[in-house]
This record gives C-alpha cells, sequence and structure tokens, in this order.
C-alpha cells in the first residue's frame, strides 16, 4: 500500500489540487503507524454502512500535544461553550485538553438568562423498570411512555434517541397512534427538521447530531424526550483510556459519566432556546430516576428545575403556560387536535372559532 501510493504521487500533474496530495500523504502516514505497529498510537478498524473497513490511528497524548502546541506558548487563551462543564466540575475537560497540568487555570460558570424554575418542568415516569436493552419490553415500554406524553403535551415533542436501531422499534410502534404527524431524523436528514419546523405541531424522533446545533424556538418544542441517558459507546479508544485506570468503576466515574453529563446538557439545550420558552423534558431511563443509580449525576448536569413523576403534573404545567393557539393543529385548515381535548385543557367552542 505504501509502495502504491508513493506511485500515486510520483504520477499526479504538478497542478493536481493541494487537498488531494494531503489526503494522500495522510493515507500513507496511517499505513505506516499499523506496519510499524507505533505504540504511541491507538490503532484500529472501523466500517462504513456498506462493510468498507478503514484504517483508524489515534494518538494516546493528545493532552500532552496540545500543551506543547497551544499552552505553552505563553499566549493568553479563553475557551468558552456550554458545555465546557461535566456535572459541578471543569477537571473532565481540562483533563483532555492538557490543562489540569498548568497552575495558573482559572474557570468560571456563567449563570443562564433562563427562569427554568418557572418554564421548565423536568419528568420521571413512575413505570420505569429496568428491561434489558435492546428487548422488545424495553421498546414497548418507552412507545407507551411516549405516547401518554405526546397526549399530555398536545405533541409538539423532539425524541431524543441514542440508538438509531431503538428509535426504528419505537417508531414501528407508535407510527400509527400519533394525534399530530410523526417525522424520523435519519443521519443528514434536513429536509425532515425543516418540514418539522413548517408543521408547528408534529413528533420528531431524532438521533445522532441532533443531540446538538438545532434550534427550535417558541412552542415548535414544548416537549422533550430522553429515552435513554446519552452513555457512550464503548470503542477502541475508550477501551484504551480504561488502561489509564486502577479498576473499572474509576474510568466509569472518570471518563463514562461525564461524557454522559455533557451530552445530556447539550440534548437539554434543545428545549429552551429563548427567555419565553416553556417546555417539559421528560428521562424515560429508570437509571435517571429519582433514588435511582445515576439520578445525582443527572440533576447536577442540569440547571434546578421543578420535578416530577406525575403525568398529571406534566398536562397542568402545559395548560398553564400555553394559550389556546398552542392546542390547534396548523395545516391546510386550523382545527383542534380534538374536540374533547380542547374541552378537557378548558377551551371553549367560542375559543376555537376566534382561533
Amino acid at each position: 500500500m505504501r509502495e502504491l501510493f508513493s506511485q500515486i504521487k510520483r504520477t499526479l500533474p504538478e497542478k493536481a489540487p493541494r487537498w488531494l496530495v494531503h489526503r494522500l500523504e495522510k493515507m500513507e502516514r496511517t499505513t505506516r503507524l499499523f506496519r510499524e505497529q507505533d505504540s504511541r498510537y491507538i490503532r484500529y478498524l472501523k466500517y462504513d454502512r456498506d462493510g468498507t473497513p478503514f484504517l483508524c490511528a489515534v494518538n494516546k497524548d493528545i493532552p500532552k500535544q496540545l500543551r506543547r502546541a497551544l499552552w505553552e506558548q505563553r499566549i493568553p487563551v479563553i475557551l468558552t461553550s456550554g458545555t465546557l462543564k461535566a456535572g459541578n466540575d471543569f477537571h473532565p475537560v481540562m483533563e483532555k485538553t492538557g490543562l489540569d497540568s498548568l497552575p495558573n487555570v482559572r474557570t468560571y460558570s456563567a449563570p443562564s438568562p433562563f427562569d427554568y424554575k418557572r418554564n421548565c418542568l423536568l419528568y420521571f415516569p413512575e413505570s420505569s423498570k429496568g428491561e434489558p436493552h435492546g428487548s422488545n419490553s424495553e421498546s414497548k415500554r418507552i412507545a407507551k411512555e411516549i405516547l401518554q406524553l405526546v397526549h399530555a403535551t398536545g405533541g409538539h415533542t423532539l425524541v431524543l434517541f441514542t440508538s438509531y436501531s431503538l428509535m426504528g422499534a419505537v417508531y414501528s410502534l407508535v407510527k400509527d397512534q400519533m394525534p399530530v404527524p410523526l417525522m424520523e431524523v435519519w443521519r443528514n436528514s434536513q429536509d425532515t427538521i425543516r418540514r418539522f419546523k413548517r408543521e408547528q405541531n408534529a413528533v420528531l424522533f431524532a438521533a445522532g447530531s441532533c443531540w446538538e446545533g438545532i434550534d427550535f424556538p417558541g412552542d415548535i418544542v414544548s416537549s422533550l424526550i430522553v429515552p435513554r441517558l446519552p452513555f457512550p459507546v464503548p470503542d477502541p479508544i475508550r477501551e484504551a483510556q480504561q488502561a489509564n485506570y486502577m479498576t473499572l468503576q474509576d474510568y466509569i466515574n472518570a471518563v463514562i459519566v461525564p461524557e454522559m453529563q455533557v451530552k445530556l446538557r447539550q440534548g437539554f439545550g434543545r428545549a429552551i432556546r429563548t427567555e419565553t420558552d416553556t417546555c417539559v423534558v421528560s428521562i424515560l431511563d429508570h437509571r435517571a430516576a429519582p433514588g435511582r443509580k445515576y439520578h445525582q449525576e443527572v440533576m447536577e448536569a442540569l440547571p434546578p428545575v421543578p420535578v416530577t413523576r406525575q403525568i398529571e403534573d406534566v398536562e397542568r404545567f402545559i395548560r398553564a403556560r400555553k394559550g389556546p393557539d398552542y392546542f390547534f393543529v396548523y395545516g391546510r385548515e386550523q382545527m383542534c387536535l380534538k374536540t374533547e381535548k380542547c374541552e378537557r385543557f378548558g377551551f371553549t367552542a367560542g375559543a376555537e372559532g376566534r382561533v
């Protein structure tokens, strides 16, 4: 392979794009790392959706490289992000970036301008049980709880999955039972996201990149559902990191839990986008419920919000903070989701007519 790369570079025309030359050089370096079994790198195979293998190599000491390339240059630097903290601590990100060994690092956490205590409600269902991950019973339980929440909030729902397989399984169970349009976002499906925004009231199942970087202000997302806590998926890099810790539990506490907290905070950020947004955030994972294994870690990752385990509180919260327009589906005509839904939320036929 190395001989082939060298031959290709020799036969390239002089005006070949620089990016192409750079790509070939990178491929050649990666091949050399595998051939020479360079112990400074984590070397592994990765497969794309078609089963094509890729050679991958990651330096084991990124913090040391960052210290040498950036922090030791005596140039003042400000790092800013909405998710630098994991729980109440900056240490995980400082360790990853090589800042933990420097004496003059200062940290600051700016309070959010949003009134989460008034405009947000955190819901943990009472019925959460510890079914095996990926089992039919887990999918059925999640599907049932999502349907209950969609009816309680009148739609306007984003469901953030950690697994495309779980998303597909739950979708097949609920697709014929939704009172509003139901959509799925697969990889790089921006058209579906735009359609979800145009509908004004729909349910969107999403995974992957939708945990961050998308904006649903106003009433478009007034119910955010997280079926599972976003723990990172095991991979060769994390397996190599584990060797640096005395026990598996030490590794989980130092690496896995902080990564989950950061991802959860990113997902939570889809709920409240402006000072006037109101939203119910529901976490269906039994491990996150009060008194369970990761409840404290979940609460540390999120801003202070009122908590409930009663679906009736979810309905009351939405009823108290949304106007009549919220409960209407916007399509070719403006119509109520269901007459009984309007009556249950206290809106009269006269109010329907005015809307």
